[in-house]
């Protein structure tokens, strides 16, 4: 199954609650979520949600020096992300609580 068209309309999610997890430059956020499981996410699709859920108020950023690099830009969860976080979360936990119960349905007779 391609799993595509679901990672994007699920992104949000799964980026919050990574962050959520820990605060996080974007990069690793990206590899937390190929770690999880997510190995399809793409970098661009990463950095374009979390500069949109920063500009929507759901994260936080700030800016940690770096010694041996460019300085890195990481992002915490706001109140307002932890809100959206749990509406999220319990919509997902519905929707994957019908589809299970669909594909769980005895075929008709």
């Amino acid at each position: 199954m391609d799993t595509t068209q679901l990672l994007k309309g699920m992104l949000d999610l799964a980026v919050l609650a990574v962050v959520e997890r820990e605060d996080s430059y974007g990069y690793d956020v990206v590899r937390r979520l190929r770690a999880a499981g997510l190995t399809e996410v793409g970098d661009a699709s990463v950095y374009g949600t979390l500069r949109r859920l920063y500009a929507a108020g759901a994260l936080t950023s700030y800016v940690v020096p770096s010694g041996t690099g460019p300085h890195r830009k990481y992002y915490g969860v706001t109140p307002q992300g932890r809100t959206a976080l749990a509406h999220q979360s319990k919509q997902w936990q519905e929707f994957a609580t019908t589809m299970t119960d669909l594909l769980d349905m005895p075929e008709a007779s």
